[in-house]
């Protein structure tokens, strides 16, 4: 019986720290990092296996570290937030001794395999990356701008550019239009989710859009962020690196996008701007998918 309370609660503590790492957004943002690692390889051929899951599991490491230094500094705040009250510290699951030193643990050892096995320029990458979002986002923009979704959603969007330095040790202009795309979807994303969550972050005492500049400002620049979205999933095909099957599914997906935002524009209300925020994450999945279907397609 004691053994099997042991493993129970070695498994509950195992689950907590899994929490602290955010894998629901981890997962995107190695999903967009191996999308990167796979365009920057020649059409037909496949990347080099060794490389391929040393960059994919250093990568999740690091972005798992910066989540978790992310729940370390915003704490107190989560523990305001109805929707983030029960993450790990908020709950009192684990201590900020606990969360520091797994945060260290991890993106060190993400840290090494980028470094040994991948290449320097990837490593030093993702750890400007790490301190773009734990620090400079975390600490320094959140609590100080409603800007601080633009201006720190450069660090969020540099996953396939973390990919594509893998894959080719550098960082090629087509690397740079698959930041782009990541960093106009960034606003939208998060400012749908915002417009629902306003009373949340105003209990939080954060400068989210829509407490500082209203509602109806956040709706309008929600639609303008789209449209500025919709032009940028156009240039990878303008620029020569996707074909047709890619344009087809940039403009439909980007103009379902377009529909939601209009529509939050227009006839705002609770449930469009949960749906939208929701359509936002399958919509960069669907995209990137696209993209990487038409880089392999025959011919």
């Amino acid at each position: 019986m004691s053994s099997s309370i042991a493993l129970n609660d070695t498994l509950s503590r195992a689950r907590q720290f899994y929490e602290l790492a955010k894998p629901r957004v981890v997962s995107l943002i190695v999903f967009c990092a191996v999308i990167g690692i796979f365009l920057a390889t020649p059409a037909g051929e496949l990347p080099d296996l060794v490389m391929l899951l040393a960059a994919t599991v250093g990568i999740g490491l690091v972005a798992g570290s910066a989540a978790a230094i992310n729940c370390l500094v915003e704490q107190k705040i989560d523990a305001i937030m109805l929707r983030t009250r029960r993450r790990p510290l908020p709950s009192g699951a684990l201590t900020s001794a606990q969360t520091l030193a797994f945060a260290g643990l991890i993106g060190g050892l993400g840290m090494g395999l980028l470094y040994g096995l991948v290449n320097p320029l990837t490593a030093w990458l993702t750890l400007g990356t790490f301190v773009g979002y734990a620090v400079i986002y975390t600490v320094l923009l959140k609590p100080a701008t409603p800007q601080n979704i633009v201006i720190g959603g450069a660090s969020g969007a540099m996953p396939p550019v973390l990919g594509w330095a893998a894959a080719t040790g550098e960082v090629a202009p087509e690397a740079l239009i698959l930041f782009l795309i990541i960093f106009a979807w960034t606003p939208p994303h998060f400012w749908s989710l915002a417009l629902y969550r306003t009373n949340d972050y105003a209990r939080a005492g954060l400068p989210m859009l829509p407490i500082t500049h209203g509602r109806r400002f956040t709706q309008l620049h929600v639609l303008l962020y789209t449209v500025i979205l919709f032009a940028a999933s156009l240039m990878p095909f303008a620029y020569g690196m996707s074909g047709w099957l890619y344009l087809v599914a940039a403009v439909a997906l980007g103009g379902l996008f377009l529909w939601y935002a209009w529509t939050i524009y227009r006839d705002y209300d609770d449930t469009v701007a949960r749906a939208t925020f929701r359509y936002s994450i399958v919509y960069l999945a669907l995209l990137f998918a696209a993209l990487l279907a038409d880089h392999y397609l025959p011919g």
